[in-house]
């Protein structure tokens, strides 16, 4: 299928923003759509568009760099994974794609029979975090703790959010995307790919 070239120009021009400053894809979609000067009716990219034009940049323009930094919050967020691991937590968004950079934010998301239980568990070991609530795994809203952690590689703090979810949702957790990927990963999933690398 192809695709129309403003879809294109709109999936290109918001890949270097994600990458080179870290916007989210919603946002980063948006702003492409204005910054090329399209009408605010032009279609935007779906995510797999974007995901690909994502992978092309890094492929270009950070090959040298991105793939030790893509390691560096992984093994930061199994770091996180591990700690919670009574809540059985799953690495989701870029991080586990794979497209992530140093810029990139790092999404747990944690299903609990009380949740309220990671925040108990957060304070019980001294961990600041903000509470804020995002669309969870079904559009309802959910909390999110963002934590602000240190990430020694890359000497720069990082933000860890790590999303609230009933412990029944967990079985949704484990869709696959339409080429059969993983849309997230639990602890085991994680190592192994940090093992493959």
């Amino acid at each position: 299928m192809t695709l129309p070239l403003a879809t294109l120009e709109i999936a290109q021009t918001a890949a270097r923003m994600v990458v080179e400053e870290g916007l989210d894809w919603g946002a980063a979609k948006r702003r492409a759509l204005k910054q090329l000067g399209l009408p605010p009716r032009t279609a935007l990219p779906d995510n797999d568009v974007l995901e690909a034009a994502v992978r092309e940049y890094i492929e270009l323009f950070c090959a040298d760099t991105q793939p030790q930094e893509l390691r560096a919050l992984r093994e930061l967020a199994l770091v996180w994974m591990q700690r919670l691991a009574e809540f059985r937590p799953h690495l989701a968004g870029a991080v586990w794609r794979g497209t992530a950079t140093r810029l990139s934010d790092i999404y747990i998301q944690l299903f609990c029979d009380d949740p309220k239980s990671a925040e108990i568990a957060l304070i019980d070991h001294n961990v600041r975090f903000e509470v804020r609530q995002v669309p969870g795994l079904h559009g309802s809203l959910v909390d999110a703790l963002s934590i602000h952690s240190l990430c020694q590689p890359l000497g720069e703090t990082v933000g860890v959010h790590l999303l609230v979810h009933d412990f029944d949702d967990v079985r949704g957790a484990l869709k696959t995307d339409a080429q059969g990927r993983s849309l997230r990963g639990d602890t085991a999933a994680l190592q192994a790919l940090l093992a493959a690398e």
